[in-house]
This record gives structure tokens, C-alpha cells and sequence, in this order.
């Protein structure tokens, strides 16, 4: 008869607390909390509630990881300069934006962060964030809120806006803006990832709805034959160029999910809490959504992609 040793390769072990990198089928018991627990691999992306903001907002600038995310300035109504830094649990309040706004860009770490553009204004306002306070940087070359960024403190970029819509693109080098080739639609509220030389930019309005997906190599964007499936603005983006995430938006206001691999976009599960005006940072296997309207909310989800080992417990009836 067949064991599960002789299956697994070991046996199942009475462990105190849980092994710090089980193996893909994996079973023990926790005899500290007395409970049956199995090592599996997520079938499906899936979006789970995390805590919630400290305060509400929509048009938040965003920067960072799933367990150490950024989130910035935004609209409650009033405009605020709030800052708050995440770590995988629940947010903590931080030293404020210099310039109170709302729809600004983001880049970078919880500890070394960008942020750029917004509104009252336009403006074209940029402050660097050292994982405690901000600080006054160069503005952008071209005013605008509604943008979307990618890339580092030191190597960032920041693409379309509203001034009316736009198709600027400019780089940063850790002190200043230069301006590069433009995005070929114009558009506002749109979203992006990835990094200063290996980019995509997606969705936002332009005449219409936006579907159109651009990728931009660090000198000039083409536009990819895959499209969203769902044309929309104000949503949120996550990811690099060849594995992305898009998340919420207003087509009108939805959960919709979808992800991109470098050719197409794939939708996946939807979002818990439909909202658009919405942030997000992260990667396509571990995303964080958090903020947005309407009503404004202070809502956080946490993305878990495909294939990504989980910890479960066993329970018997």
C-alpha cells in the first residue's frame, strides 16, 4: 500500500510552528495551534482583503511591494498630503507630501519613492521619500495630473496626464527631467509599470475609453497587438512589461482583473471591491490594491497569482 512517505519522499512531521519554506504537497501538524496543514499551489489568481487604510482616499499616488507599499496624497475630499506605509498587515501613518494633491505618479520603494504630478495646478511637483520624510526635487518638464509612472527614484518615468490629455513622456535621473519620445494615444488616467527602459503604459480616456497597450524600450513606445479586454480609466497597474496586472477602473466603475504576458491580455478574478480611481503597486503574483471610489473607500485587497504556493489548513468533518 502506498504511503505518504513513499509518495512524498518524507515523512509527516508534529512541528511547533510552521516550516519556514515547505515544499509543494507537503502536510504537517501545528501542535501550537493544533491544526492539519498542507502546502498547495494556487489554481487561480485571487484577490483577498487586507486592512484597511487609515484614511480613505481616491487619486492616491502609489510606490512599492505588496508587504511594503507607499501610498500618498489623493483626495478624501479635501485634497490631502497623507502619507501611509504598509507592511503586509495593516498601514501606519508617515511624515506628509511638502505639496498637498491628488493624482499624482509614483514610483520606486516603500524607502526610496517617487512622486510627481497631480492636482491643484497642474502641477508638476516631484518629491523623493527616504522611507521617512519627503523631500523637494526638479519638477517635471510638462505639468499634468492624471499620470501614469514607472521605474526608481534614481530611473523613473512618467507618461500621459491631463493637461488637457497628453502623450508626454519624461525620464528621471535622481535629480532632474527629460523629456522623451511621446506615447503614440494620448490619454489621461491611465496606468503603467516596469521600469525606465522596459515600460508599459495602458487603458486611460482619451476621445474614448482606452484599450490601446504601449511599451516603451527607453527611448520610444509601440503600441502591442494585445489590447484590454475591457477599455477603462482610472485603474490601477502593477507588474514589468512582460507579466502585468490591471486592476479596477471606471467603464463604469468595476472589479475587473486582467493579466498581461508580454503579447495579450487574460482576465482573470475581479477585485472584491469594485472601485476606480483606485492605486496599486506590486507584481503580478503579489499585488496590492488599495483606495479609490465610488463612495471614496479605504478599502485594501492583496493579489495572489497562479501557481504561488500557499499555506492551508485541513480541516475534517
Amino acid at each position: 500500500m502506498a504511503t505518504y512517505k513513499g509518495i512524498q519522499g518524507f515523512t509527516i512531521q508534529n512541528l511547533s510552528a510552521d516550516p519556514s519554506n515547505p515544499i509543494e504537497g507537503q502536510v504537517w501538524y501545528n501542535s501550537t495551534s493544533n491544526v492539519w496543514k498542507v502546502e498547495e499551489l494556487t489554481t487561480a489568481g485571487t484577490w483577498a482583503t487586507g486592512n484597511n487604510l487609515n484614511t480613505a482616499r481616491r487619486w492616491a499616488g502609489p510606490a512599492g511591494t505588496q508587504t511594503a507599499a507607499l501610498c500618498f496624497g489623493g483626495e478624501i475630499p479635501p485634497q490631502t498630503n497623507a502619507t501611509e506605509e504598509y507592511d503586509g498587515t495593516s498601514w501606519a501613518n508617515s511624515n506628509p507630501l511638502n505639496t498637498t494633491r491628488e493624482g499624482a505618479g509614483g514610483a520606486g520603494t516603500q524607502t526610496a519613492a517617487l512622486g510627481f504630478g497631480g492636482t491643484p495646478g497642474p502641477t508638476g511637483a516631484t518629491e523623493e521619500y527616504d522611507g521617512n520624510s519627503w523631500v523637494n526635487s526638479n519638477p517635471l518638464n510638462t505639468a499634468r495630473y492624471q499620470l501614469a509612472g514607472a521605474g526608481t527614484q534614481t530611473s523613473g518615468l512618467a507618461f500621459g496626464g491631463y493637461i488637457p490629455n497628453s502623450n508626454a513622456t519624461e525620464e528621471y535621473d535622481g535629480n532632474s527631467w527629460t523629456s522623451s519620445n511621446p506615447l503614440n494615444t494620448a490619454r489621461r488616467a491611465l496606468a503603467g509599470c516596469g521600469t525606465q527602459t522596459a515600460a508599459l503604459a495602458f487603458g486611460g480616456y482619451g476621445t474614448d475609453y482606452v484599450t490601446a497597450t504601449e511599451e516603451y524600450d527607453g527611448n520610444s513606445w509601440t503600441t502591442s497587438a494585445g489590447s484590454l479586454n475591457l477599455g477603462r480609466q482610472t485603474l490601477s497597474g502593477f507588474g514589468i512589461l512582460t507579466a502585468a496586472l490591471a486592476a479596477g477602473g471606471e467603464s463604469p466603475s468595476t472589479g475587473a482583473t486582467e493579466e498581461y504576458d508580454g503579447i495579450s491580455w487574460a482576465t482573470v478574478n475581479p477585485l472584491n471591491t469594485a472601485r476606480h480611481q483606485l492605486s496599486g503597486c506590486g507584481t503580478q503574483t503579489a499585488g496590492l490594491a488599495f483606495g479609490g471610489a465610488y463612495p471614496i473607500v479605504a478599502a485594501t485587497e492583496e493579489w495572489t497569482g497562479a501557481g504561488v504556493a500557499l499555506t492551508k489548513t485541513i480541516t475534517v468533518s
